[in-house]
């Protein structure tokens, strides 16, 4: 087989230690190896990396193991071509594997050009996808924190959900500080109802009516402020991306444009597919590496399962959450493309679909540094008009009817 790289290493990544295989030219052109266990700390990756230039290593592969990657990989960085692989792709012979003999396979494999490398964003992307990821996960939790107080709530017999559509809104606020403070007074509590919400005085006293203790007041409080921290933590963390992304407010802006998408997903896109979309040829190439379009699986010339596969989980979910409220506008091409689908092949696959037409659209977007231009809920229908003529005639004569299709005269 050929050899591709003739000084490169394999990694076997732990998280207490690294076993490194480098693969040199030995004497008579024979391959030469050697087997070193390092540990984890910074001080050890740099001696890592010392031993692997010494030995005149040029390319270095390791598993995407957890996030144990990311310290060796900031290290080696630089001074190496690394490529990050997925550990499904270079699974070792069963019942014959151990560290030594895991990162001697990954330098066979590099070594003979058998590995593909994971796209992994230069580090101001990274830290960028580190602080959408963080504010994503501080809006879970603060709904999560959101779903305990109403909980806390129900088990006290306040049913203030049922009538406030927002119980975290100003009236509910001011409700919920009556509660911690001891007031009991349904009326009273009621009374400081805001706005449109005057109008459900009488539901409101009756929903306020419970059985709230003690116990209730002190965790109403702690979530309350739980979910006030939350509020804070996500308004500066968002701060901090928007600063970040300042250099590419004009893209963001861009990328708003796009139906189902806003600010917060508009930045999240970003930071998960970068600015730069020279790295992948075609708007294909970036659907299959975002897993939102059909997989390939063939066999004998049958085709099986093809799923779209897990890919990126946090892009995939940004992607289907814009898809799903594209689906949901009036009179757009996305909706349309959604209950076109949806009616033959279900909501499901439809909202795929959906998110795969988003990806392409801001990849063409980000490239070409233009808006998006909306085709209109007509737009399959004007694109085809003698198949969609001909099903409708179809359809009617099934019925027993004679059709006879006819243009409009056109106003003068």
């Amino acid at each position: 087989m050929e050899v591709l790289h003739e000084r490169c290493a394999g990694l076997d990544i732990h998280a207490k230690t690294i076993a490194a295989c480098p693969i040199v030219p030995g004497p008579g052109g024979k391959p030469k190896k050697e087997v070193r266990t390092f540990g984890t700390m910074t001080d050890d990756l740099l001696a890592l990396s010392d031993w692997l230039a010494a030995n005149g290593v040029t390319h270095v592969a390791m598993e995407s193991t957890g996030v144990y990657w990311k310290p060796v990989y900031n290290i080696l960085e630089g001074n190496f071509e690394v490529l990050l692989v997925n550990a499904q792709h270079i699974k070792a012979v069963p019942g014959r594997k151990s560290d030594v003999k895991d990162c001697e396979w990954i330098a066979d494999l590099l070594r003979h050009g058998l590995l593909r490398a994971s796209f992994v964003p230069d580090k101001p992307q990274r830290e960028l996808r580190e602080l959408t990821r963080y504010r994503t996960t501080m809006v879970r939790e603060r709904a999560a924190e959101a779903n305990r107080l109403q909980k806390t709530l129900e088990g006290a017999n306040i049913k203030l959900g049922n009538v406030a559509s927002d119980v975290l809104g100003q009236s509910g606020r001011a409700m919920l500080a009556g509660l911690i403070g001891g007031v009991a007074d349904a009326a009273a509590l009621a009374e400081l109802a805001k706005g449109k919400l005057r109008d459900k005085i009488a539901q409101l006293e009756r929903a306020l009516k419970g059985q709230f203790g003690p116990h209730q007041r002190f965790l109403l409080a702690q979530q309350l402020e739980h979910i006030d921290y939350l509020d804070r933590t996500i308004e500066e963390v968002g701060g901090e991306i928007a600063r970040r992304l300042d250099p590419f407010e004009e893209i963001i802006a861009l990328l708003d444009t796009i139906p189902g998408i806003g600010r917060r997903i508009a930045e999240i896109l970003a930071a998960e597919i970068g600015m730069d979309m020279d790295r992948w040829p075609t708007a294909r190439h970036i659907a299959s590496w975002a897993h939102v379009s059909p997989g390939c699986n063939e066999s004998a010339g049958k085709r099986k399962s093809a799923k779209t596969g897990k890919g990126n989980p946090w892009l995939k979910w940004v992607l289907v959450e814009a898809a799903q409220a594209a689906a949901h506008t009036k009179d757009t091409y996305l909706s349309a493309q959604y209950h076109r689908i949806a009616a033959r092949r279900g909501s499901k696959k439809a909202i795929v679909a959906v998110a795969h037409t988003i990806l392409v659209i801001a990849y063409y977007i980000i490239k070409r540094r233009e808006p998006y231009r909306e085709l209109g809920a007509n737009h399959f229908d004007e694109s085809d008009r003698r198949a969609v003529e001909r099903r409708l005639v179809k359809r009617l004569e099934r019925l027993g009817n004679k059709v006879t299709v006819e243009p409009m005269a056109k106003a003068s």
